[in-house]
């Protein structure tokens, strides 16, 4: 029976353990070595669960051969970023204090996973608290972006491990959250692919908030393909869309025809490097060729002034899960993470309630946009990943994905290009809120297009 390739996508995976020419047993000892081997480096893993995912696995192979494997995914490896709960393991949110911290609970997606055969290989690590989109962690240490093995950059957060491990090639995919751009600044950043769901469409029961207003758990995959697999085997039952009616699960598209895509606006793209917006414009001129028309809108509220409001509501919902902690300067927190958050403890209840109420508005304003339109493109990031020497803790790079949390829209990141010394660039598809099957359809047809989806980092071969 023939090892898998680290970088096989899940459809593929799973076919080759439908059709007997793998086990699960092979794959996933194939991921436990391959983990072995190189997170010592990557350090993407919090905690790795390699005797109970090697007896499920071999559990899985015994149900498949005798006709009662539980689907498609059963025996399909899966990481979870370490926000997300499981009964008796280790969940520290990022946080050295909580290195201890056992859960008493299992998320609703864990057991989602688990009725579907699938097996978690382990934690992965995460900025602490879930609070920031470079990816660093101070105290836990920050994951190593694979795209440049020489100069440590970063990996993009808050879901870092997570995007670290599947750009790795140490997990088939992997779950995320995003609760200002937490799956997708990964995902531009690492070159994979990444679906930020509505609200409501994955359950966060059992998941470590951050802002029970925008949190949203998400597929961290490297096709669009894959994200659709575990955003299928996430979703909440079809529920009721109050801008867009009901959503719908139909069979995929197989061209763009008929489908109105905006562009940026001019005045939104300066914060840009030139290498983000040449990939950008090609990305642009990919979806016109496969059927897109290309329009021009005016969006009417800037990226920036979305950006101070989400994190508004972000950090003062984030600040009253953990005062205790940041108010208490002994504890061994991540500063940095820590001012971020006590900019929460200064808001005025008033002005809190204000601004969700101003968001309930805007919302309101928007929709009519995507009357118009069936989605706005975007970059995923302004820059290429960053030195870590160059970060200032001070900002933030989720300028163009914060707009999905904050107006409740869905998004998809995918890989769109490649600097001249190969880090990956990433193009944003936004839509309207529970209109996921619609960006994984253009997603779907934009890597049928391209092959960005396709490259793999160095000193991660097989």
């Amino acid at each position: 029976m023939s090892l898998p390739s680290s970088f096989m996508t899940v459809q593929d995976l799973s076919a080759r353990l439908e059709t007997g020419s793998l086990s699960s047993t092979t794959l996933v000892e194939h991921y436990l070595q391959r983990i072995a081997d190189q997170d010592s480096r990557l350090h993407a893993f919090t905690e790795v669960y390699a005797q109970e995912a090697r007896q499920l696995a071999h559990s899985a192979d015994l149900a498949r051969q005798a006709g009662s494997a539980l689907g498609p995914l059963h025996g399909i490896p899966i990481a979870l970023k370490d926000l997300v709960e499981i009964s008796g393991r280790i969940t520290m949110g990022g946080c050295a204090v909580y290195r201890d911290r056992r859960s008493s609970i299992t998320a609703e997606l864990v057991q989602r996973l688990r009725q579907q055969g699938m097996i978690i290989l382990g934690k992965t690590h995460t900025v602490e608290f879930a609070t920031g989109g470079w990816g660093t962690n101070t105290q836990l240490g920050t994951p190593l972006n694979p795209w440049d093995p020489a100069t440590p950059r970063t990996p993009g957060g808050s879901s870092s491990g997570s995007g670290v491990a599947v750009a790795a090639g140490l997990t088939p995919w992997a779950i995320g959250t995003d609760t200002g751009g937490s799956v997708r600044l990964p995902a531009s950043w690492c070159n994979l692919t990444a679906l930020k769901v509505s609200t409501g469409r994955i359950s966060t029961q059992g998941i470590m908030p951050l802002s029970t207003t925008l949190d949203t758990p998400g597929p961290m995959t490297r096709t669009a393909g894959d994200a659709r697999l575990l955003y299928h085997a996430l979703r909440q039952p079809e529920r009721i869309n109050l801008i867009g009616g009901l959503s719908s699960a139909a069979r995929p598209r197989t061209d763009l025809a008929g489908l109105r895509l905006a562009r940026l606006p001019d005045n939104e793209r300066a914060v840009c490097t030139p290498d983000v917006l040449a990939a950008y414009d090609a990305s642009v001129e990919v979806l016109r060729a496969a059927g897109a028309d290309i329009v021009d809108v005016t969006l009417p509220y800037g990226f920036a002034e979305v950006v101070d409001l989400n994190g508004l509501i972000m950090n003062t919902e984030g600040y009253s899960f953990y005062a205790e902690l940041l108010d208490d300067p002994a504890q061994p927190l991540d500063e940095d993470v820590r001012a971020r958050l006590l900019q929460g403890r200064n808001v005025r209840a008033a002005d809190y309630l204000r601004a969700l109420r101003r968001r309930q508005t805007m919302q309101g304003e928007l929709a009519p946009l995507f009357d118009q339109i069936d989605a706005l493109l975007t970059p995923t990031t302004a820059t290429p990943p960053l030195p870590l020497p160059e970060v200032d803790q001070t900002t933030g790079p989720a300028y163009y994905t914060r707009f999905a949390n904050f107006f409740n829209l869905a998004a998809l990141a995918l890989p769109n290009g490649a600097t001249e010394s190969g880090l990956p660039l990433s193009l944003q598809i936004v839509g309207r809120p529970y209109n996921e099957e619609l960006l994984l359809d253009i997603g779907e047809i934009y890597q049928s297009h391209t092959q960005w989806h396709l490259r793999t980092p160095p000193q991660t071969a097989e």
